[in-house]
């Protein structure tokens, strides 16, 4: 009877044969798989480029100016009376003159060395009470 001599040496190498195959498939997988995020923000709709200037009525304003320590200068129509509040009012003043008018127009305005939060204050306020027509305006004091 022969007997077979088998060689049972281990090979010390890795095989890396489907190694570029497995990474390409983790990389098509991840791609595939993760969930981007939408960037969240305040919804503005843009006057197209075309659009006719209307003549809004100055009793249909209400002007909110919004200063740099972060109070609000409040304005109706062309009265010269100003009323200064803090950001966190706003709100509450919006839905008075919505109330009494509801064609009313806020045109808010901010100062140039405002920092961008106390807008954002302004414009969350308007759109917890609800305010349908917000004009940003450039700030003529």
């Amino acid at each position: 009877m022969a007997l077979l001599n088998r060689k049972t040496k281990v090979s010390d190498e890795i095989p890396t044969a489907s190694m570029a195959d497995i990474a390409f498939l983790l990389l098509i997988f991840f791609l595939t798989a993760t969930v981007f995020e939408e960037e969240k923000g305040l919804p503005i709709v843009l006057p197209e480029a075309a659009a006719e200037q209307v003549e809004v009525s100055q009793k249909n304003i209400i002007h909110f100016l919004v200063n740099e320590d972060g109070s609000v200068t409040i304005r109706r129509g062309e009265s010269q009376a100003e009323q200064v509040v803090a950001a966190s009012e706003v709100e509450g003043i919006m839905r008075q003159e919505i109330g009494a008018n509801p064609d009313i127009i806020a045109a808010v305005k901010t100062a140039p060395n405002a920092p961008y939060r106390h807008m954002i204050a302004v414009l969350d306020g308007l759109q917890a009470a609800a305010a349908q027509r917000i004009s940003l305006q450039l700030w003529e004091r």
